[in-house]
């Protein structure tokens, strides 16, 4: 996610299947809950755990995300994927798009599901000649990198293959101070750094993976932002997968009468430029964005902007404002009520901070919102969230894409349903 707020809003085996989570408890915030039925996460389980833990640790830095999209997710969706499923990737960036009918010819509605791929990324600025590795911070606050373990990725010149440099981050709170220690010593520091075939340009990501936390269904970690995102997408198209072969030998599929497009994108971080590529190139009609969002609740500053009290453990959150699609909207909102979802409603004004953007950016007219799940000390190598969030965003896109294709919705539907503020009716 690009970062909204200046503060600290402070490897495992594959899943075939994503299992159903237990329902009873958590209701949707809104509606009638005597009614409502009740929907209860319950601890993600392991193996499912264990496979988040691996996408998230994938090396993938702004610019080097086939480390997770080949590497993690191509594997992934080959076990499990219908085989006229297509796994298509583009040129100019390392993002993937997973195409339930990449050659639909019966004008389905075409729904793009979309996490980035891209971490955060720090990268080497100048070599010092005492050895010192200054470099950029990129988004990340300055003073949360001091101390931290990092990975450099360095490519020698004349090689074809990448080596990893373990080092620390080291200095003062300003960004330009910034500089990986190596524990190089003596004479001729810069040509000792040189020899290891570090240079200008290459990027570092933090050494942290993420862990269950104490806080029940809580975990913690650098790079939340925005594995998270596309476990979701993964994972929804697995769960959807799996009802697709099902229906297959009953009464049909959601894929009938929607394309499926998984959508997991490049150099979000720096200007949300993959996803226009991905919209621009496939042409959705409807494109939802995963992404993290703030625990406005337990972030330690900004309490004076009076933000929409977002937290973490509540349900994921549902974009409004910007380009956000009211029709859209109101979908996902009746879809999570139909199934007890935890959900909170998030308002953003000029900017959704996420992919949601790429239709408006990439001139592609879709119908676009944001969903996303609270975490703290975003940007951070102690990122923070909740299991139970998660899983709930999982539910309400498969939800909603389930209710889009039952209903038989069209492109010609978001047309011809833009809200009429000039039929409201004075409230008695």
């Amino acid at each position: 996610m690009l970062p909204t707020l200046r503060m600290a809003v402070a490897a495992g085996g594959r899943v075939r299947r994503t299992r159903a989570p237990a329902r009873s408890r958590c209701s949707t915030s809104g509606g009638d809950e005597s009614t409502a039925p009740k929907w209860e996460a319950g601890r993600m389980p392991d193996e499912q755990f264990e496979w988040m833990k691996t996408l998230i640790a994938a090396p993938s830095p702004i610019g080097h995300e086939a480390a997770m999209t080949e590497g993690v997710l191509r594997p992934y969706f080959e076990d499990f994927m219908p085989k006229e499923w297509q796994f298509r990737t583009f040129t100019g960036n390392a993002g993937a798009v997973v195409d339930t009918d990449p050659h639909d010819t019966t004008g389905k509605l075409k729904v793009m599901i979309c996490g980035h791929a891209d971490k955060i990324r720090m990268q080497v600025r100048y070599i010092n000649d005492d050895g010192k590795v200054y470099v950029d911070s990129d988004s990340f606050l300055p003073s949360t990198l001091i101390g931290n373990r990092v990975t450099c990725f360095s490519r020698p010149p004349g090689t074809k293959a990448f080596t990893t440099i373990p080092g620390t981050i080291e200095a003062g709170i300003k960004g330009k101070d910034l500089y990986l220690e190596l524990g190089v010593h003596g004479k001729d520091g810069k040509k000792q750094v040189e020899d290891m075939g570090i240079r200008p340009g290459d990027c570092l990501i933090m050494d942290r993976p993420i862990q269950r936390c104490m806080g029940q269904d809580t975990f913690s970690g650098a790079y939340l932002d925005n594995g998270l995102g596309c476990f979701v997408a993964a994972q929804a198209a697995a769960r959807l997968a799996a009802s697709h072969d099902r229906a297959s030998v009953t009464s049909g599929s959601i894929f009938d009468n929607v394309r499926g497009m998984f959508a997991f994108a490049s150099h979000e971080e720096i200007g949300r430029f993959g996803s226009r590529i991905l919209v621009s190139e496939l042409k959705p009609d409807v494109l939802i964005a995963v992404d993290v969002n703030h625990d406005y609740k337990a972030a330690p500053m900004g309490k004076d902007e009076r933000h929409t009290p977002l937290a973490m453990g509540e349900g994921f959150t549902v974009g409004n404002g910007n380009i956000a699609s009211p029709r859209l909207n109101e979908l996902i909102e009746e879809a999570a009520l139909k199934r007890g979802l935890p959900m909170q409603r998030d308002m953003r004004g000029r900017d959704s901070g996420t992919d949601a953007m790429a239709g408006v950016l990439g001139n592609v007219d879709c119908a676009a919102t944001s969903l996303g799940f609270p975490i703290r000390n975003m940007h951070t190598v102690s990122e923070l969230g909740h299991t139970g969030d998660v899983l709930a965003c999982v539910e309400a896109v498969c939800g909603v894409m389930e209710d889009m294709a039952h209903a038989n919705i069209t492109a010609a539907h978001f047309q011809a349903t833009h809200p009429r503020l000039d039929l409201a009716e004075p409230r008695r």
